[in-house]
């Protein structure tokens, strides 16, 4: 007689036959149920817990768990317990004029080592709106996520839902500041995950590339707070918060959804997918989605984007629905 782990094997393999489309053993696997945390498996640098996840493991002794609150009177007023503070604020300021580089790396480790972080072990992050200041978008996490991996992190946990879904539930929050030892974490920058300005321009056009844009669809197709209004000619619309819930910008949709609308916008995972936005924050959601999430092979992060695109005067920038300006036959019949 069978054995119920058996018959699971065979219908597995059975939909790994059927699941033909380009990618599809991949796909299969990342559209898993998310209820067995740290999800997806694997050797991934970043990914997701769930809420019960992390009350299960706040007493682990390895475990950090960094509070990214848009305003530090939002965690005073309330926290996970034993999270600690670290605004994402810290990650960039201005070099050579350009408003939105990452910071030296010499003060990145510094702020990383004083909240106790090991390259090793693991690091929870969430966010939530803000029950003081109310500033809250969603994105601190996975900005702080993104950053975390690119210096040198191997274990980055992002809160599926947040603080919001975790005060929802009804779980214990704390007013005390917990007590850290400083760490000896080495930053280390994994330049293959961002693109720089002279790579993008070279690459964007290929036919083997994809360039999303994260903004919102408003601001893609019209006037933003940029000098040009409009997207780097040939990037997708994909904006971000369209992959998360409706009422919770910090919870991804159902993996089903998500993989849907991918599938709309023709997001081929044999491409390489170049993540960009305005500054490149919002893409930062976008490229974990890809890369950790749902395992593409070819993903990168245009930090500079849409700010960087049009500091050169020279760049064109398209208004409207459509990737490009609609090329329209000239020679007209008398």
């Amino acid at each position: 007689m069978s054995s119920a782990v058996e018959i699971v094997d065979c219908e597995v393999m059975r939909m790994r036959k059927e699941f033909t489309a380009p990618g599809g053993e991949e796909r299969l696997s990342a559209t898993s149920a998310r209820q067995s945390p740290p999800y997806p498996p694997g050797e991934g640098k970043v990914k997701l817990v769930t809420t019960d996840w992390v009350e299960d493991h706040l007493q682990d002794s390895n475990l950090r768990i960094l509070d990214v609150q848009p305003n530090v009177h939002d965690y005073i007023k309330e926290h996970i317990p034993g999270a600690i503070y670290l605004n994402e604020g810290i990650l960039r300021v201005p070099a050579h004029g350009f408003p939105t580089s990452y910071g030296p790396i010499a003060c990145l480790q510094e702020s990383f080592r004083r909240v106790g972080l090991e390259a090793d072990s693991p690091v929870v992050v969430y966010t939530g709106k803000g029950v003081f200041s109310g500033w809250g978008d969603g994105l601190a996490q996975t900005m702080m996520a993104y950053s975390l991996a690119k210096f040198g992190h191997n274990t980055v946990y992002v809160l599926d839902g947040g603080l919001d879904k975790w005060k929802n539930e009804g779980r214990s929050l704390s007013l005390d500041y917990p007590s850290v030892e400083p760490s000896g974490f080495t930053a280390e920058v994994r330049g293959e995950y961002p693109i720089g300005y002279e790579d993008f321009k070279q690459m964007k056009d290929r036919d083997d590339v994809v360039v999303l844009d994260a903004r919102p669809a408003k601001v893609y197709e019209g006037q933003g707070p940029w000098r040009k209004p409009g997207h780097i000619p040939g990037a997708i619309s994909l904006p971000w918060r369209s992959l998360m819930d409706d009422d919770n910008p910090m919870l991804l949709k159902p993996n089903s959804e998500v993989v849907a609308i991918l599938e709309q916008h023709g997001i081929d995972r044999n491409k390489t997918v170049i993540c960009s936005c305005g500054t490149g924050r919002e893409a930062t959601n976008e490229f974990i989605l890809f890369k950790w999430y749902f395992e593409y092979p070819k993903v990168r992060l245009y930090e500079g984007s849409y700010t960087e695109w049009v500091a050169h005067p020279e760049n064109e920038t398209v208004e409207g629905k459509e990737p490009r300006k609609q090329r329209v036959a000239a020679a007209q019949t008398s």
